[in-house]
């Protein structure tokens, strides 16, 4: 990831060098010196136009590799050299140029290293189907060619690396030789999609955690937020987009304000075509290292939304040329800024504009409005924290002005509201900052979405909750499910602070029994610092009391994850050593078929921004656990079910 220089004591640097200073190890020095050319200027492009030349089936394309100087923030923004590829006697390009052709396309690829020093290891450049490994190894100043058939339809790319690194690894001047692979099926063109390519430069490697700060900048399709790419539609519209995750990070991509549908998964070698019945419906969706995913989805309210990975350190505080400092405590001076999206966020951010149909907008018109449920959210300090980690709390409360403060509580209490029942829930910022809460996976109008400085549209933006003001949300659940709300302002920070709770939507407030329905927030302690041996909190507690179970009953845990570190955990249910079975009932707020809800070995990965319902039927009496587990296999939390006859 690319995670900045400390921020208090280098707020004041120039722009140009931080992210010049944040390179200099890892530049060439030939190319860097001062009696050296200036490398020439990269073109960020969008993956609109394919290269080379396509004639009587067959794509001819000439590549080469060499440095050059990238502007991730914009043309009229400082930039830092790096290494790219662009076509013979073209720009050098960020992401790489695409490769689109029909199924059935033959290729014939030369690739020349221009690198002074440097040999160049090229992946992805084989056949689909995929046959064999097919890397190449070129020796500076040398070219070769290679030949491969693209039959398989799928979206698919090629990478290579200088410093003989795997992906995984691979977050340094290398760190951008990637480009789209775009294979079409019948009936398929580039003008029903569009093709996003995640790109990564870091300090760190693999997504190890840090103790100390670090530097992150996250790109898609070499921009970082806000200088991305802006997609306008109208509404109605069916949008589909292929994403390339070719960084050496993982990444849970999370959609504002509607569901979207997962139609392929797959990698550089090889892309799968999901049936119909089984296609994910959600809102967020865990993207390996190296993974591909091409989605849908059908915007029906106008205004503006965020496409972005959930991974806090991924998207929080804006630093010049985009770059991310990995530092967890953070004073609230930060953001104290005039518009929190464009001022307080960078890096793995798509922003959206649906532009209003107006015969929709006639008829939401004419639609009279029904009774609200009224509920107050209270935003306050929680007692116990400190100036360098910080506790805060909310509170709900329904038609009343106060309530007490639990000290040791570390997350939101659960929000439990009805379909279709709408509801108007007034947040009130008791702390001495700004603040914001986005209704995580609810469907909602966008100036209610909570992204200050965003939401909304024209000249009705959402704006951040000052200190002593308040903002009234107002929403109509359409679907029962599980959901979360959580602030959108300084993450890190303020998530760790207890800023996260579960928002539940249900058939009939009724009929909701709490003594068999558990809502599971997993979130991060405030004085956590991305440390490997860090816990996590379960419902606000690291030691979560152990829930009663009776044999014969049939209980449900809906887990939500809004840590902010720990993206590749997992769930597992076990009987002292022993993996015991469950049912995964829902995903994202959506029920599973009927057909699709088995007894299953119980490990469940999940991430952050991700919930799921899991189903639990005691049958014999005994001690269960569900375990919350590091991608190392370390416990973070450990839930004691206690079943008795």
């Amino acid at each position: 990831m690319l995670h900045p220089i400390s921020r208090t004591s280098r707020a004041s640097l120039l722009v140009a060098p931080v992210l010049l200073l944040a390179l200099a190890a890892y530049r060439l020095p030939d190319e860097t010196s001062s009696t050296a050319p200036k490398p020439a200027r990269i073109r960020v492009h969008g993956n609109t136009t394919a290269a080379g030349t396509l004639r009587n089936g067959e794509l001819t394309l000439r590549i080469e590799a060499k440095v050059g100087q990238w502007h991730p923030n914009g043309e009229d923004k400082p930039g830092a050299p790096i290494q790219a590829f662009g076509e013979i006697g073209k720009s050098l390009q960020i992401p790489g140029p695409m490769i689109r052709v029909p199924a059935g396309t033959r290729v014939t690829m030369s690739i020349r290293n221009s690198l002074s020093d440097s040999a160049l290891i090229v992946h992805g450049l084989h056949d689909r189907p995929f046959t064999e490994v097919d890397s190449i190894e070129i020796r500076p100043g040398e070219t070769r060619e290679v030949r491969f058939r693209l039959d398989a339809p799928g979206t698919y790319y090629y990478w290579a690396t200088s410093m003989h690194r795997p992906l995984n690894f691979r977050t340094k001047l290398d760190s951008q030789l990637s480009g789209a692979i775009i294979v079409d099926g019948p009936g398929e063109s580039a003008s029903r999609d569009r093709v996003l390519v995640i790109g990564h430069w870091g300090d760190t490697v693999g997504g190890a955690p840090l103790r100390e700060g670090g530097r992150d900048l996250l790109v898609i399709n070499g921009r970082s937020w806000p200088a991305t790419e802006r997609f306008k539609y109208l509404q109605g519209d069916t949008i589909r987009w292929r994403i390339i995750n070719a960084s050496s990070d993982i990444h849970p991509m999370h959609l504002h304000g509607f569901y979207f549908n997962v139609e392929r998964r797959g990698d550089s070698r090889v892309d799968t075509a999901l049936a119909e019945s089984r296609r994910p419906l959600v809102y967020t969706e865990f993207m390996r290292r190296g993974t591909t995913m091409s989605m849908s989805w059908v915007p029906y309210r106008a205004g503006n939304w965020l496409f972005h990975c959930h991974i806090p350190s991924h998207f929080d505080y804006r630093k010049p040329l985009g770059i991310i400092v990995r530092e967890q405590n953070r004073g609230p001076d930060h953001i104290a800024h005039g518009n929190h999206a464009l001022e307080g966020m960078t890096g793995l951010i798509m922003g959206v504009h649906v532009m209003p149909d107006p015969k929709k907008r006639e008829a939401a018109n004419g639609t009279a409005r029904q009774a609200e449920r009224q509920l107050r959210l209270l935003v306050r300090p929680n007692p116990g924290g400190k100036s360098d980690s910080p506790g805060y709390a909310y509170t709900l409360v329904e038609n009343a002005s106060d309530a007490p403060i639990d000290g040791t509580m570390r997350a939101g209490p659960a929000i439990i509201v009805q379909r279709n029942q709408p509801t108007a829930i007034t947040i009130v910022n008791r702390l001495t900052e700004p603040t914001a809460v986005h209704w995580h996976g609810m469907e909602l109008e966008s100036y209610f979405d909570g992204v200050a400085g965003f939401s909304g549209a024209g000249r009705q933006i959402t704006p951040a909750i000052a200190p002593g003001d308040s903002f009234v949300a107002r929403f109509t659940p359409p679907r029962a499910g599980t959901f979360m709300y959580h602030s959108h302002v300084s993450e890190p920070r303020q998530l760790r602070g207890g800023l996260g709770g579960a928002l539940i939507v249900v058939d009939s407030l009724q009929r909701f029994d709490p003594t068999v329905d558990f809502p599971m927030v997993l979130t991060t302690p405030k004085d956590s610092v991305d440390r490997a041996d860090a816990k996590t909190l379960l419902n606000g507690r690291l030691d979560p009391a152990p829930i009663p179970l009776r044999v014969g009953g049939v209980y449900r845990f809906r887990f939500i994850n809004i840590t902010t570190d720990r993206p590749g955990s997992r769930l597992e249910l076990r009987r002292d050593t022993t993996i015991a079975e469950w049912k995964i009932v829902a995903k994202d707020g959506v029920d599973r078929a009927p057909q699709q809800r088995q007894l299953s070995r119980a490990v469940l990965p999940i991430s952050i921004g991700e919930a799921y319902d899991i189903e639990i039927a005691p049958t014999d009496r005994g001690r269960l656990a569900i375990q919350f587990v590091a991608n190392n296999g370390r416990t973070l939390v450990d839930v004691p079910l206690e079943v008795s006859p």
